[in-house]
């Protein structure tokens, strides 16, 4: 039982703990950029990164078996270069997890980036400030609410990743088997008492990341 429960429930905190590491980098720069810039076809664009939000995960993992299975130019430079393939490796969870949680991230920080007063943001650059200092400096702390629950969103729905993960990066015990795909395999093996305990754990911190948002400082 032991072996059978924390592999998984472990295997899903470190994927989750990467992809978010990845969605706050590009949600937040990619957030701020989008934010401060005006083109013909944003709207498309912004369209486009929310599309994960939709999407079937099934849909998302075909995708991704497309654009990296072993028959693709991205699958073919990647095993040339690491002599494997990336597709039921860990990484794949990390690529399905962090593709299905962008969305969430970019959208909060969005949100919180619009919602800076400009003024503050122009007065900065009066007083010398160059662009990177005033985001630095004052969009992302006065935006950091939205930040952190960007960051605790994009990870519960990374832990949470089912779909895409089973098809992407497959289901092997002990190197690609996430909570969410171990909680399946045991009820299909009647495996109900192990079941219980992840599904138990996952609510519980599923639980705990939401009841974070309503708490983190104003």
């Amino acid at each position: 039982m032991h072996n059978e429960f924390w592999p998984p429930i472990l295997l899903s905190l470190k994927v989750a703990s990467l992809s978010v590491i990845l969605v706050f980098i590009s949600g937040t720069l990619i957030g701020r950029l989008l934010t401060k810039t005006h083109f013909k076809g944003k709207v498309v664009v912004e369209t486009f990164l929310l599309l994960p939000i939709v999407l079937p995960p099934t849909v998302i993992g075909f995708l991704l078996i497309y654009f990296f299975g072993r028959n693709s130019p991205a699958g073919i430079l990647i095993e040339e270069l690491f002599q494997s393939t990336i597709m039921f490796t860990p990484w794949a969870a990390v690529i399905a997890s962090t593709i299905v949680a962008f969305p969430l991230m970019y959208q909060t920080v969005k949100t919180g980036f619009q919602s800076v007063d400009k003024d503050i943001e122009e007065a900065a650059r009066v007083d010398g400030a160059n662009e990177w200092n005033v985001f630095l400096l004052v969009s992302v702390p006065l935006s950091i609410k939205s930040i952190i629950t960007g960051i605790i969103l994009s990870f519960a729905r990374a832990l949470g990743e089912f779909g895409a993960t089973l098809m992407f990066a497959g289901n092997i015990p002990g190197k690609t088997q996430t909570a969410p795909t171990a909680i399946y395999i045991a009820m299909e093996s009647g495996n109900m008492k192990l079941a219980w305990f992840l599904v138990i754990a996952m609510v519980l911190l599923s639980f705990l990341m939401l009841l974070a948002t309503n708490v983190n400082p104003k």
